[in-house]
């Protein structure tokens, strides 16, 4: 492998994108848990499920629509609308919860606006990086880096506020991670993007959006096998693993295993930033079979310490990968067309995790949730396989650097 010499990567651009990414997936990471600690105080399990769904599913039936509009008018403005319409939204819980008790039909509007407005954002995540860096591998690894160690903190803050202080402070909490989110987005130094043609419209992109996806077989072939892994693999690993190791090893033991998949990205993160393969999908994929030795070690009632040690390395393996794709989609992509495929990206690899997840206990109660985890580890490995059989994943080079496209003199 050839490493590039080393250029300035902490700009005022990228250092205020940096910060912008940090705390939003830090005001994520929160989300998860103040919906299942407040939400789950005042109207149960149903009630977390019901405020959970209310935002994912207008997240996946918008996401492409974010995409072609990203694409329109440029990622920047989506993304700091997204973040002032989820501050707002997770603002008025808040009150709500300062006020009294919040109503559920409440709480399932602001969730699903926060759905919406996170499709918005959502397309746009890759998209600013090859606007604000030029060494995208560092940038992309630096970023994923700083998101682990917020994705490991998030959870932790949120359970603490919500103890100490309950729902109301948890939630203004949250709001201002996406004002800062803001603020840093509203402060970018970037160029106008050009009015988009006027023969062209919102649907044409969509299409065309596609098309441009359809025809890189290494896009949709990783995509399609992302979609297998949603259903039979990423969606039963959280909810069966929760209850198995909870239920054999106490509550506090999961929370532990969360914390060493994200100690392990952290790792993966670190590990991306110093290697830079010559085929990066190639080498992502080889660490992806490392993902596969956590439901391997859920399904086999191991020890805590052997518990703890796979997960590290499950979060290791989807880090490394997760630097790797996003990368080389930058690269290879033209930026005009960044963000819908992005959408595209995320419509198919996310759009079949909530069946996985709905799936999950029932087949498990038919089979039993160990047998469920054992063959969601075969997925995991032939998922792997695949990908490595693929000649357009396996053969795809790596493209360096790419000047900033859309930045001014903000050095």
């Amino acid at each position: 492998m050839i490493v590039p010499p080393r250029t300035a990567l902490w700009t005022s651009n990228f250092t205020r994108y940096f910060v912008a990414r940090t705390v939003s997936v830090f005001g994520d990471a929160m989300l998860i848990v103040a919906s299942a600690l407040a939400v789950g105080h005042l109207y149960g399990a149903t009630g977390v499920g019901l405020v959970l769904a209310a935002y994912s599913i207008p997240f996946v039936a918008s996401i492409l629509v974010g995409g072609v509009f990203a694409d329109r008018a440029g990622a920047r403005p989506l993304m700091l609308g997204a973040d002032i319409v989820r501050f707002a939204a997770q603002g008025t819980v808040a009150a709500a919860f300062f006020l009294g008790t919040p109503t559920l039909w409440l709480l399932l509007v602001c969730s699903a606006v926060h759905g919406v407005s996170s499709a918005a954002f959502q397309p746009g995540v890759n998209g600013i990086v090859p606007l604000v860096a030029t060494d995208l591998h560092r940038a992309n690894a630096t970023i994923k880096v700083s998101q682990s160690i917020a994705q490991l903190l998030g959870p932790a803050t949120a359970g603490v506020v919500f103890g100490f202080l309950g729902a109301g402070p948890l939630y203004v909490t949250d709001a201002a991670t996406f004002a800062v989110s803001a603020v840093c987005l509203a402060g970018l130094r970037l160029a106008a993007v050009p009015p988009p043609d006027g023969s062209t419209s919102p649907l044409r992109d969509l299409v065309e959006g596609w098309h441009a996806f359809r025809s890189r077989t290494w896009i949709w072939s990783v995509i399609l096998v992302w979609v297998v892994y949603g259903v039979l693999l990423f969606g039963p690993l959280i909810p069966l693993g929760s209850v198995l190791v909870s239920g054999r090893l106490g509550a506090p033991a999961y929370g532990w295993t969360e914390s060493g998949l994200a100690a392990g990205a952290i790792v993966g993160g670190l590990l991306a930033l110093r290697l830079r393969p010559g085929r990066p999908l190639a080498a992502g994929a080889v660490a992806m079979f490392g993902y596969g030795l956590l439901p391997l070690a859920i399904a086999l009632h191991a020890a805590l310490p052997l518990l703890l040690a796979a997960a590290a390395v499950n979060g290791a393996a989807w880090s490394f990968w997760s630097v790797m794709w996003q990368t080389s989609v930058q690269t290879h992509v033209p930026p005009a067309m960044l963000n819908r495929i992005t959408s595209y990206e995320v419509f198919g690899s996310d759009g079949s995790l909530p069946i996985g997840q709905a799936l999950a206990g029932p087949v498990a109660a038919a089979l039993t949730a160990e047998a469920v985890l054992g063959f969601s580890v075969g997925v995991s490995a032939l998922g792997c396989v695949a990908l490595l059989l693929i000649p357009a994943v396996r053969g795809l080079r790596r493209i360096e650097h790419r000047e900033p496209a859309g930045a001014t003199a903000a050095r």
